[in-house]
């Protein structure tokens, strides 16, 4: 399974259709607004969002959803990632609710050399989430810093620090 890309693997103009896609729970919902405290009743009280708001039941968080897409990019962009710059802009389209499925992909805009080190490169990035039904809910563009071929390399390759497995004798 790939975990991101080298500088040298970014292609102006790719898509990359992340999967799977992730059903929102109200219990995800619910969590992301308390470890976050976002109490706004919108998100926390049926009865308030039934009575007094357009929608007539919960929103999701928008951030919880634009979190929700940054992590599902990981494997496509940023695994390999030396660090996530500048998100550039973000915007909530249309609401998540419960039981929907929310899916993405993320089309490479840019991307450039570094100007003070040669072995890494910035990546400019746009990254949609639509609903089930195909409906755009959230769009960001953000600028990742990737390492090239060569910093893998200089570094001890995919998966430095990782241990191996002793064999036992038998």
């Amino acid at each position: 399974m790939q975990f991101g890309r080298t500088y040298e693997e970014f292609e102006v103009g790719a898509v990359y259709k992340h999967w799977p896609g992730k059903t929102v729970t109200e219990y995800d919902d619910h969590l992301f607004c308390l470890l976050t405290m976002n109490h706004h009743p919108l998100h926390m009280d049926t009865n308030y969002a039934e009575k007094t708001t357009d929608f007539g039941k919960n929103v999701v968080v928008g951030n919880y959803i634009y979190s929700l897409l940054l992590g599902m990019s990981v494997p496509d962009v940023s695994g390999k990632a030396i660090a996530n710059l500048e998100i550039e802009s973000l915007r909530h389209v249309a609401p998540t609710f419960h039981g929907d499925t929310i899916y993405g992909e993320t089309t490479v805009l840019d991307k450039t050399p570094s100007r003070s080190k040669s072995d890494r490169g910035i990546v400019y990035v746009e990254t949609k989430g639509y609903k089930q039904d195909g409906t755009l809910v959230c769009v960001f563009r953000r600028k990742v810093m990737v390492p090239t071929e060569t910093y893998i390399k200089e570094r001890g390759g995919e998966q430095p620090g990782r241990p191996e497995l002793k064999q036992t004798e038998k």
